[in-house]
């Protein structure tokens, strides 16, 4: 294999992998987290009064809840990119 077949195929994996995060945070609830990244200047205020915020920084916010569709309420809230967090991965301990 060449350099640049490495470099597509490593490309290729890291935006299925990105793809496939976008996919479970929106589509299950699988994840009990998530992190918003990019949030508009009014996403906290949007926020439903049930979801807490564990962290932040200055361009993503760390949300946990109990709600169904977690993904679907921050998108609405404002966030431009959600991603799990808090899952226990390939092989849980």
């Amino acid at each position: 294999m060449t350099f640049k077949t490495w470099g597509i195929s490593i490309t290729a994996v890291v935006i299925g992998w990105f793809c496939l995060q976008l996919s479970v945070m929106y589509l299950t609830d699988a994840a009990p987290g998530a992190v918003a990244l990019f949030p508009s200047n009014d996403f906290i205020a949007r926020l439903p009064k049930d979801m807490a915020i564990v962290g932040a920084g200055s361009n993503w916010i760390t949300v946990w809840s109990d709600r169904p569709n977690l993904g679907q309420n921050l998108y609405a809230a404002g966030a431009l990119i959600v991603l799990p967090a808090g899952l226990p991965g390939c092989l849980p301990l």
